[in-house]
């Protein structure tokens, strides 16, 4: 079931990139809560190809079709399957590439597995998954509004340049505003501008962070000891494709602190508890806090690029291949709405867990 993810709220990804569609089937969904295709939309609209010139021209509208699992405007609590069709798809743009192993690609290593690939456009490698994924995370953002539950992320660093941007209030409007980098630092976004295109221009490409934070979020959440919400929030993220690191909370920049300065100190809050810093970024012991969750993801530089590579062919004859085709020069612009839908599925995922055991009422203890 490598193809799934979840537990309660439980997705299903389909399709490959140069096939007839991708989608997603998601079981668990609770019923009656109001759906419709204009509710998945503007999230895939935020990650289809040919957005602004920093990213693959390649034109699809991505629009959305809901095949099941709705009726009348609202969820019926059985599988709920949404279809996306492959509108631009030039399977035969990698003809040239069939026989030879992209460099750090999942060619070789699919065919090492499987025994075959489907060579165009990396099929199930390729980041054209990630549409089943979004389409899910907006179905899952309703389920998460209903508890006040807020996710928002943005592009925080490309390459060498870092932005500032205070994670206590940036909205998700800062960062549909800041333009094709969402990046809602103007000053370190007009510099990814000027990054991005020379890479293209080099034939190369560039990697980066992206920065989320999820607001509203009730303690309790998550499951001691390998569901912790943490790990399965790293789980999910890891999952994305061309992810190479996770951070939570401090996260590696922790490690330089001692004990004294990195605890987190409980103070008298209006609600209950909590904490005067945040360094655990919502999450201790797995289980969250109450406080925002705070998380970074590394994202590789693109590994197709246009720029002369050395290679081998199935033969293990050694060659050479400069990619053609429709290429993002930087995924840092299109990976923000990959995140949050992760980050969703994740929450709204640990949520339902939740409610399943507060079902049952307040303990004698607590009566």
């Amino acid at each position: 079931m490598s193809s799934s993810f979840g537990r309660l709220f439980r997705i299903s990804t389909f399709g490959e990139s140069h096939g007839g569609g991708v989608g997603v089937v998601i079981d668990g969904c609770p019923p009656r809560l109001e759906l419709s295709a204009d509710d998945i939309q503007p999230d895939l609209d935020r990650r289809r190809p040919g957005q602004s010139r920093l990213v693959t021209q390649r034109k699809e509208a991505d629009r959305a079709t809901i095949l099941s699992g709705v009726f009348e405007g609202r969820t019926l609590g059985t599988p709920i399957a949404i279809v996306v069709d492959n509108t631009d798809a030039r399977p035969a743009a990698y003809d040239h590439m069939k026989d030879l192993y992209r460099p750090s690609h999942a060619d070789f290593t699919y065919e090492a597995k499987y025994g075959l690939r489907n060579w165009q456009g990396g099929g199930r490698a390729s980041a054209r998954e990630t549409i089943g994924r979004v389409a899910a995370g907006a179905v899952a953002q309703k389920l998460l509004a209903t508890a006040g539950i807020d996710i928002v992320a943005w592009v925080s660093e490309v390459h060498d340049i870092v932005a500032k941007v205070d994670a206590d209030t940036v909205s998700g409007a800062d960062v549909d505003e800041a333009g094709p980098t969402r990046c809602p630092d103007p000053d370190a976004a007009a510099r990814m501008v000027d990054s991005i295109e020379q890479a293209r221009r080099d034939g190369d490409s560039l990697g980066g962070v992206v920065t989320a934070v999820v607001r509203g979020t009730p303690a309790g959440l998550g499951d001691p000891v390998f569901d912790k919400i943490d790990a399965t929030l790293a789980h999910a993220m890891m999952s994305l494709p061309a992810v190479k690191g996770f951070e939570i909370g401090s996260g590696f920049a922790g490690t330089k602190l001692t004990g004294l300065a990195h605890n987190d100190a409980f103070v008298p809050g209006p609600d209950g508890p909590r904490t005067a810093t945040n360094r655990s970024g919502g999450i201790q012991g797995g289980i969250t806090n109450g406080e925002d969750i705070v998380m970074r993801v590394a994202f590789k530089p693109t590994a197709t690029i246009s720029s002369e590579q050395d290679t081998v062919d199935r033969d293990g004859i050694a060659t050479t291949l400069a990619a053609k085709g429709r290429h993002d020069p930087c995924v840092l612009p299109r990976a923000v709405p990959l995140v949050e839908a992760m980050a969703r599925l994740v929450v709204a995922d640990h949520w339902l867990i939740q409610r399943s055991i507060d079902v049952l009422g307040p303990t004698d203890e607590t009566t």
